[in-house]
């Protein structure tokens, strides 16, 4: 859907934003950082750069060092509309006509979430013409990429009647609405704010080379329907596509003599540990061990193991219908025999948010259409010759237990938090943050962990367990200050009044340090306000380490008690302070991040010498029939394939990473997944269960050199 940014004001300009890229702008942060060293500096906030001459509204700016060197720090208010600053071209224009995108890391200093808004302006700009803007969703303490696309072509959702995607195809229209070389100047701001916000600016860059979209600008008339019957785009060929049942059933056979011919990596054991390297103690489970100077992963037979696997092995991920009649061509949830395909699934985010909407599954009817009736039989047979055949070894997180308990190939598992209390004030991308102090976690993560005792639990092909995914640490001192906005009757923020009473002894020793004026403790508990982060910080990062610590020292007592030897695996961080990085090494036999960026060759993790796993990682194109590229974008197939295997190769001569885990087996639907609209070209197979030969035979040649690479 696209919606409006500010009509004209003085010192502004404005145009159109387009809601559907910024995720995709959101986790590009350190994947791009290395073209954006190397892209052109629009503002050098280094030399001769006066904050005093940049417009200003409802806002204020100065220049401050970081630890990374100078920043533009900018507070915005909330009486106005569009509160922002305008940062003028040198020269008067920037002639941007060779590069892709304007870029600018942004850091959320604030204490709430934030939207911070680079409008890209020509000369005259209206509201609709003359310029483009991206947008970027912060939490509290985060850090990343806003990424402004210097788009040739107009680009609409066919007005309006296209929604529920994070990319979408577009009409070719006259390039007549942008001019990359004029560019004016550049617009940050915020969007009706109901409070104050404060972010930092960095490596304001234009950067990439620019190159005309291919897969998804579309001259179709008419265009609806344009999503064929086997869920792929109808209006364009690329290779691998589907045109026929007849081909999809030929290319079973001719993939089940391919993997015949080929088979896997040779000197493995039964777990595709390494068979023919030194002999380590064998337990029966996994566990880790650190040998010449490296972190590893040893199987239940004693042999070196790293985790070279792959994120969401499942059949099933459904599209909305609704409101959709006339997006599908030869519809099959209307045929006899695929009705079993309709579902209803919870929508979280975007055009059907907060309720269940109904959808269907292209990707499970084109596996009965491939291998027959009896497809929900013969196809996780399949999926475990083409891991073994792929160089990979580990069925990991969010994968389908009818799949992985068949115990040919190691796996993981997960637990969560579901059904503990929340802290009230916390705030994040995927929900708000588990009160670690209310019973009901404990009870959450047992249970949890109670569930897996006939299945995973004590299996030794299940490496271990993560938990939760992607939670929102913040800064060293969000979460404390979520608490102290949280209700009185909060248990964690009855923990932490408790820890002040035993600093402070009275209430009036905590306001002088806080600069505060509760007149009692039970005020304290009453408040909804946060105090001045600065002048509390020593107490909000204490309680942000305690409770961090209790959080995984909470997750490893659920694991251990009822797995003991079994791995836990970390939370599988996203964004996090370095705080609740350290606590995770006390407690986790693994620490867990989900890394989207081009390398993690350089990685370095806060805590110590602690074994790491890549849970998430991923690269995407437009060049086969899908309209968003996933997380970190890639020219093509074949580049796809390169990044991959310089990522997992940074890894595997890294010290501490025993594993990579790509995210993810499959394609996400072309027209968006239900859960938050999201339709990547981000699988190794598409959503006709046709692989990906490029990226495939950068898996076999990853899977062939393993333990090479990692102990030449």
């Amino acid at each position: 859907m696209n919606t409006k940014s500010p009509p004209n004001r003085p010192g502004k300009v404005s145009q159109s934003v387009r809601h559907s890229t910024w995720l995709g702008c959101l986790v590009l942060l350190t994947s791009l950082l290395s073209v954006q060293a190397a892209g052109r500096p629009l503002v050098d906030i280094t030399r001769d750069f006066d904050p005093k001459s940049v417009p200003c509204s409802d806002a204020s700016m100065v220049v401050t060092n970081t630890p990374a060197g100078s920043a533009l720090h900018i507070n915005t208010g909330h009486t106005q509309t569009w509160p922002g600053v305008t940062l003028p071209a040198t020269a008067g224009h920037w002639d941007l006509s060779a590069n892709a995108s304007v870029g600018l890391q942004v850091k959320n200093t604030g204490t709430n979430t934030v939207t911070v808004f680079c409008r890209v302006d020509n000369p005259g700009a209206d509201g609709t013409k003359h310029g483009v803007t991206a947008s970027l969703v912060l939490s509290p303490g985060q850090t990343n990429l806003l990424k402004v696309k210097l788009r040739h072509e107009s680009d609409s959702t066919m007005d309006g009647k296209l929604f529920g995607m994070r990319g979408y195809p577009v009409k070719a229209v006259a390039a007549d609405t942008f001019d990359p070389k004029n560019v004016t100047q550049l617009v940050i701001f915020v969007s009706k704010p109901k409070e104050d916000h404060s972010f930092e600016l960095t490596e304001i860059n234009a950067s990439g080379e620019h190159t005309r979209p291919t897969a998804w600008v579309t001259d179709a008339e008419p265009f609806f329907p344009f999503i064929d019957t086997f869920g792929q785009y109808k209006h364009k060929d690329w290779p691998g596509k589907v045109h026929s049942l007849a081909e999809l059933q030929e290319r079973r056979k001719a993939e089940g003599r391919e993997l015949a011919d080929r088979s896997g990596p040779s000197g493995r054991d039964q777990y595709g540990g390494w068979a023919k390297g030194p002999q380590k103690q064998a337990t029966g489970f996994f566990r880790t061990e650190k040998v010449n100077g490296k972190w590893w992963l040893v199987d239940p037979e004693g042999h070196l193991f790293w985790s070279h696997g792959v994120d969401c092995v499942r059949m099933s991920d459904g599209t909305p219908i609704e409101e959709r009649a006339t997006w599908f061509e030869n519809f099959p949830g209307e045929q006899d025999g695929f009705t079993e395909f309709l579902s209803t699934g919870f929508a979280l985010k975007g055009h059907y948010a907060k309720r269940n909407v109904k959808s269907f599954s292209f990707a499970e009817a084109n596996l009965k259409r491939k291998y027959g009736d009896q497809w929900r039989q013969d196809y996780p047979a399949t999926v475990h010759q083409r891991l073994r055949n792929w160089g990979l070894n580990t069925i990991a997180n969010w994968s389908d237990a009818s799949i992985f308990l068949m115990h040919r190939t190691p796996y993981t598992d997960t637990i969560g938090s579901h059904g503990a209390k929340m802290i009230g004030g916390s705030k994040g991308y995927w929900g708000q943050f588990p009160d670690v102090f209310d019973a009901s976690f404990a009870r959450a993560m047992r249970r949890g962990m109670d569930s897996k005792t006939n299945s995973s639990a004590n299996d030794p092909w299940c490496l271990g367990y993560f938990s939760d995914n992607e939670m929102s640490w913040g800064e060293d001192t969000s979460l404390a200050l979520g608490v102290i906005q949280s209700a009185p009757e909060q248990a964690a923020k009855r923990e932490f009044v408790n820890d002040l009473k035993v600093k402070y002894s009275d209430i009036a020793s905590l306001n002088s340090v806080w600069g505060t004026s509760h007149t009692s403790w039970e005020a304290l508990l009453e408040s909804r306000t946060a105090p001045e982060k600065e002048k509390a910080r020593q107490d909000l990062v204490a309680f942000g380490i305690k409770l961090a610590e209790t959080y995984f020292r909470t997750v490893q007592e659920a694991i251990k008690a009822v797995a003991p030897y079994q791995l836990y695996l970390g939370c599988r961080f996203a964004w996090v302070n370095n705080e609740a990085a350290r606590a995770a090494g006390k407690y986790c036999d693994v620490v867990s991040y989900n890394l989207y960026r081009r390398s993690i060759a350089d990685f370095q993790y806060p805590g110590g010498d602690k074994p790491l796993l890549v849970g998430e990682f991923h690269f995407g194109a437009l060049d086969r029939g899908l309209f968003h590229t996933g997380l970190v974008p890639v020219e093509n197939q074949q580049a796809r394939a390169e990044a991959y295997r310089n990522f997992v190769i940074g890894a595997l001569r890294h010290p501490q990473f025993v594993g990579t885990h790509w995210f993810q087996w499959k394609d996400e639907p072309t027209t968006g997944r239900v859960y938050d609209e999201e339709n990547y070209q981000i699988g190794f197979v598409d959503v006709a269960d046709t692989p990906y030969p490029e990226t495939i035979d950068a898996s076999r040649e990853i899977g062939r050199r393993l333990y090479e690479v990692r102990s030449p």
